[in-house]
C-alpha cells in the first residue's frame, strides 16, 4: 500500500457533496485553522468550506440527490470521482475526512485507504437505520468515526469500528433569543401558529408540500384563529412554494412563507408539521411539539424500504429517547388525512403537547457538555498526528 512520504508536512482533505455536510465540514475547518493555521486544508465542498479557510479544489454540492440518481448525476460522479482519485495519488494528505454523503464518500474513502491515507469520517454513515450490511464495508473504510448522535458511538464500537461522539452542530452555539423574537414579530399572529416544513430538494417540495398545504387548509377550516408560516430553505425553494400553489388551488389565506428563518419560524410557533430529517432536531433543541412525517412511494417501499430499514424509528427525537416521544408518520403513502388527524390530535390535548415538551427536552439534554466543532477538530488533528 502506498503512503505518504515521511517528510512530508501535514495536510487534510474534507470530501462533502451536500449542502448539510459543507455546514458541517465548515465549523471544524474554522477550528483546525483556528488552532493550526499552517495546516493546508483541502477539499471538495461548498462555499462555507471555503469561507471557513479550506482550499477549494473543486465546488460540490450543486447536484446533492436523493433516491436513485439518473445517468446524468452518474455521469458527473464518475468524472468526480476519477478528479479525487488523481489528486488524492499526487498529493498524499495526511488525513481524508468525508463528510455525510455515504453514497458518494464510501466511494472516495475506499480511494483515500488504497493511496495510504488515514481516514476519519465526520458524521457517521446511518448504517443503523437502514443497509446494516455496509458495516464491514465501512470498517476496511475507515480509521474513526465521529458521531453527532448519542447513540451511535456504542454501535459502531460493538461492531468493531472505532467511534466516538462529539456532539450534534445544532447544539454548538445557544440561540439568540432577543434578536430571534424581534425578527418573528413581523410573523402573523393568531390563537394557533403552526410551522409547516417541506424539505429542500426537489423530490421532497414535490412531495410533502401538497400534503402540508391541504393540511393547513383543513386545520383554517376546523380552527379559524390558525395562523401558518412555511420555513423554506432558501429563497429559490420559498419561490417555488408560492408557484406550486397555483397547482392545489392558490395561496391560503393566514399562511406566510420565510426563507432560510427555521429557528424564527419555530420559536414563533405552537406546533410544528416537519418532514423527517434534521430539522426535527432544531424543533426539538426549543421543546416544540410536533407531527413528523415522511412521503415515499408504497410501491418503492414495498418491494425495497420495508427490508432494508433496521429501526423501529425514524424521526431522529424518537431515535435519541429509545421510544416515540413524537408522532411518527413514516413511511407515508397517501392524502392529507393521516397528518390531519395526527396534527388534530395534538391541538386538542394539551397534556399530550407538555408531555412531549418534557420529552424534547431530555433529548436536548443527550447533547449537553458537547461542542461538535471543537470535538470533531481535536480528534481529527489527532488522528492526523498534529
Amino acid at each position: 500500500m502506498p503512503t505518504a512520504p515521511a517528510h512530508a508536512p501535514p495536510s487534510i482533505l474534507f470530501t462533502a457533496f451536500e449542502p448539510s455536510g459543507d455546514d458541517h465540514a465548515a465549523a471544524v475547518i474554522a477550528e483546525i485553522k483556528r488552532r493550526r493555521p499552517d495546516i493546508p486544508v483541502y477539499a471538495w465542498g461548498g462555499p462555507k468550506m471555503a469561507r471557513a479557510g479550506a482550499t477549494l479544489v473543486a465546488r460540490t454540492g450543486d447536484r446533492s440527490v436523493i433516491g436513485l440518481p439518473g445517468w446524468g448525476v452518474i455521469k458527473h460522479y464518475r468524472k468526480v470521482f476519477k478528479d479525487i482519485d488523481a489528486w488524492l495519488r499526487e498529493h498524499r494528505p495526511t488525513l481524508h475526512v468525508p463528510v455525510d454523503s455515504p453514497g458518494a464518500n464510501f466511494t472516495v474513502a475506499k480511494m483515500a485507504k488504497r493511496a495510504g491515507v488515514k481516514v476519519v469520517h465526520l458524521v457517521a454513515p446511518q448504517l443503523w437505520a437502514w443497509g446494516p450490511w455496509r458495516v464491514r464495508k465501512l470498517r476496511k473504510r475507515t480509521d474513526l468515526v465521529l458521531c453527532i448522535l448519542p447513540f451511535e458511538e456504542e454501535f459502531f464500537e460493538t461492531r468493531g469500528i472505532h467511534a466516538r461522539f462529539v456532539g450534534h452542530p445544532l447544539f454548538d452555539e445557544p440561540l439568540d433569543v432577543a434578536a430571534i423574537d424581534a425578527e418573528a414579530a413581523r410573523l402573523p399572529d393568531g390563537e394557533l401558529k403552526i410551522a409547516l416544513f417541506a424539505g429542500s430538494r426537489p423530490t421532497e417540495l414535490r412531495r410533502h408540500f401538497p400534503i402540508l398545504l391541504k393540511t393547513f387548509r383543513e386545520l383554517k377550516r376546523r380552527y379559524p384563529g390558525v395562523v401558518g408560516v412555511f420555513g423554506a430553505t432558501t429563497e429559490q425553494v420559498r419561490e417555488s412554494l408560492y408557484s406550486r400553489a397555483n397547482e392545489w388551488g392558490g395561496w391560503p389565506d393566514g399562511l406566510d412563507c420565510v426563507a432560510g428563518k427555521t429557528d424564527m419560524v419555530v420559536r414563533w410557533c405552537d406546533l410544528a408539521l416537519v418532514k423527517s430529517g434534521t430539522v426535527t432536531l432544531q424543533i426539538a433543541k426549543q421543546a416544540k411539539p410536533m407531527v413528523i412525517f415522511y412521503k415515499t412511494s408504497k410501491v418503492l417501499y414495498k418491494a425495497v424500504g420495508k427490508w432494508i430499514i433496521s429501526t423501529p424509528y425514524i424521526a431522529l427525537p424518537n431515535l435519541v429517547a429509545g421510544y416515540e416521544i413524537v408522532p411518527e408518520l413514516v413511511p407515508y403513502f397517501d392524502g392529507p388525512e393521516r397528518l390531519i388527524d395526527a396534527a388534530d390530535a395534538l391541538i386538542s390535548d394539551p397534556a399530550a403537547q407538555e408531555t412531549q415538551r418534557r420529552a424534547l427536552r431530555g433529548v436536548i439534554a443527550r447533547f449537553a457538555g458537547k461542542h461538535c466543532g471543537e470535538e470533531a477538530a481535536t480528534a481529527i488533528l489527532e488522528a492526523a498526528g498534529v
